[in-house]
């Protein structure tokens, strides 16, 4: 018989044992966390209509979408983020209910990547989402809920980067310059990519192209909102500054400031955010594990003005750095006579939860066998006389 071998498609891949334990386990924390805070879960269709994601000015490129058609024609995407489908529902099914909404999901978001790469497809995804507040506490408790989050999973060293759509924007509008040219900057600033950027201002000698020259190097502790500040006069952009800081205060005061720390050259999808933008990185990571921000125009386009503010956390990639414990391997073996059933699991009840298994075997030397082979420390006989334990010595 021709020998082949079955893969799974590109940008996915199986999970076993370990890493399935793991995920479970931090997924759980962090739905835990949500529901402490009063968030209430919402489960969207993994499939949606394209024109949902266009209708929005989502800001995923077109080619990162998973498409598919239906029977009528219509053109399907594998749900790419839970944002918009939460945007959706509040502002189409819930309105009824009293504001702020406050929606959590637990779910898997379908992004394709280039050929090759290796990145998967299927990437799990919790995240909040505080629909109809606006204004400072409402991005207090997104920003605090954060860096609960990273609490809540046993993340040792982590940090949340905050930065300021509004900064970038009141700079950028002082040079006139159009929307492309608008977002070659920003893609500069994002990017860090200094050589363009310094092209780009070459010819826009001003107070305000120095500060936007200065926006890649602006992170680090509180210090660095002074320093922006010094560099323009521009209300707009001192008022983002400024709303940063009482942030930063709140924060601080609840005895978290240590876990913030700014990025105004964090100027990422700005046609999507509307305020703060943040960001929470652990140790380990290649990048940023969790994204969040203020949204105000997202439900905009289902025809409910809704301000809103909320992040996502990759739970495999938070996951991927954080130690977890040991797979837990089978330690007893419990082998049954026939007619005892309840008593065997009574005692698989008792013992540490997947550290024992009921054995299918027929007789108890099959069972013998078998717990050895599986690198059980004991195998438990249960009969009708009573419970007898073999020890077993590898």
């Amino acid at each position: 018989m021709e020998s082949y071998k079955v893969n799974t498609p590109e940008g996915t891949r199986d999970r076993f044992f370990a890493e399935c334990e793991e995920l479970r386990q931090i997924r759980g924390a962090m739905v835990g966390l949500f529901r402490q805070w009063g968030y209430r879960e919402v489960i969207t269709p993994a499939l949606e209509y394209y024109d949902l994601f266009v209708k929005v000015g989502n800001p995923l490129p077109q080619e990162k979408l998973l498409k598919l058609s239906e029977h009528s024609g219509s053109i399907l995407v594998l749900r790419p983020d839970c944002t918009t489908p939460v945007a959706r529902v509040a502002a189409t099914r819930l309105g009824d209910l009293p504001l702020p909404l406050r929606l959590y999901y637990d779910q898997t978001v379908f992004r394709a990547g280039a050929a090759n790469a290796g990145k998967s497809f299927e990437i799990a995804q919790c995240g909040i989402e505080l629909i109809g507040a606006a204004g400072l506490k409402a991005d207090v408790e997104a920003v605090c809920m954060a860096v609960n989050v990273f609490k809540a999973v046993g993340a040792r060293a982590f940090r949340i980067e905050l930065g300021h759509s509004g900064f970038f924007l009141a700079l950028a509008s002082e040079l006139g310059l159009g929307a492309e040219e608008t977002e070659r900057l920003r893609c500069c600033i994002a990017g860090k990519n200094l050589t363009l950027l310094a092209e780009q201002l070459k010819p826009c000698a001003s107070p305000a192209a120095n500060a936007l020259m200065r926006m890649p190097w602006l992170f680090g502790g509180a210090e660095i909102l002074g320093q922006a500040e010094a560099l323009t006069k521009n209300k707009a952009a001192l008022e983002a500054l400024d709303y940063l800081r009482q942030i930063y205060c709140e924060l601080d005061a609840a005895g978290l400031g240590r876990h913030i720390s700014f990025d105004l050259g964090l100027v990422q999808d700005l046609d999507y955010y509307t305020g703060i933008i943040f960001r929470g990185y652990v140790e380990g990571a290649g990048g940023s594990v969790l994204a969040g921000g203020r949204y105000d125009g997202l439900s905009r386009s289902f025809g409910r003005e809704l301000p809103s503010t909320g992040f996502a956390v990759y739970a495999e990639d938070l996951a991927a750095c954080l130690k977890g414990g040991a797979f837990q391997d089978t330690e007893v073996v419990i082998y049954y006579e026939s007619g005892c059933l309840s008593k065997a699991l009574e005692n698989l009840e008792l013992l540490p939860e997947g550290s024992a298994e009921l054995s299918h075997c027929a007789t108890e030397a099959e069972a013998l066998q078998s717990a050895r082979e599986k690198g059980a420390s004991s195998l438990l006989v249960v009969s009708k006389d009573g419970v007898r334990e073999v020890r077993l010595n590898g």
